[in-house]
């Protein structure tokens, strides 16, 4: 990565998983990296500078900010889970996205900033579940398309990452969830990706830290699928074509 001293960023979703993946990544570019998530413990691992909250809760987005300083990065990693109710997952993936950009915003303008969003898979395809995750991940992509246009003229650049299935403690649930052993349970639902393995978090943190890097200055409105070719997969024809 490019040199990132001076930079400010702000992660969200920050203690596990892909958010401490990039908050890593940043701090080790030289980046000032604030992260936000629910619990203590791990956040305090990630970086020194964090605080506990809630993206929900707008008195929790605005210490967040107040603690981060003028941002030139912003990563909207924080999830919510299928089935946790479509109004919880709605609120943590768009409505903190849009509550924090509200308060970063003048800091991001000034200091020609960049702001990446960790959408899914799930926001392209579906499954017979989920339909909340599913609906929120796809407004997460246009709402960081429609901020791409809307702020491109003033400096900051909004692009979306989409992971399929990545080695994070929320995925290990999902596989638990599933009732087979978490290493067979990956093997089993990347079968028919390209890549026939999950990610790693370091792999998706290291696209997101491009994006929000001055290496990606012509970027925006993007939506990079970093999923190991599974959209790319007409499942409908695998097992003709192997058959």
């Amino acid at each position: 990565m490019e040199d990132l001293s001076g930079r400010r960023a702000l992660v969200t979703g920050g203690g596990t998983g892909i958010g401490a993946a990039v908050a890593g990544q940043l701090q080790a570019a030289g980046a000032h990296v604030t992260v936000i998530g629910r619990r203590e413990a791990p956040l305090a691992t990630v970086s020194p500078h964090y605080v506990v909250g809630d993206v929900t809760s707008p008195d929790d987005c605005r210490r967040a900010v107040e603690a981060a300083g003028p941002l030139d990065i912003l990563v909207h990693n924080a999830s919510s889970g299928g089935g946790s109710g479509s109004s919880d997952v709605l609120a943590v993936n768009i409505g903190g996205a849009d509550t924090l950009l509200a308060l970063a915003e003048p800091g991001l303008i000034e200091r020609r900033g960049a702001i990446v969003t960790v959408g899914s898979t799930a926001a392209v395809v579906a499954g017979t579940v989920a339909a909340d995750y599913n609906t929120a991940k796809a407004g997460l992509v246009m709402w960081t398309r429609s901020q791409a246009v809307r702020l491109g003229p003033r400096g900051v650049r909004a692009n979306a990452v989409c992971p399929g299935w990545v080695r994070t403690p929320m995925a290990d649930r999902s596989m638990g969830a599933l009732g087979d052993e978490v290493d067979e349970m990956y093997r089993r639902v990347t079968r028919f990706a390209p890549l026939r393995r999950p990610a790693e978090p370091d792999e998706i943190a290291a696209v997101i830290c491009f994006l929000a890097s001055p290496a990606a200055s012509y970027v925006t409105g993007a939506v990079i699928m970093a999923d190991g070719g599974s959209t790319a997969v007409d499942v409908l024809m695998v097992d003709y074509e192997d058959a």
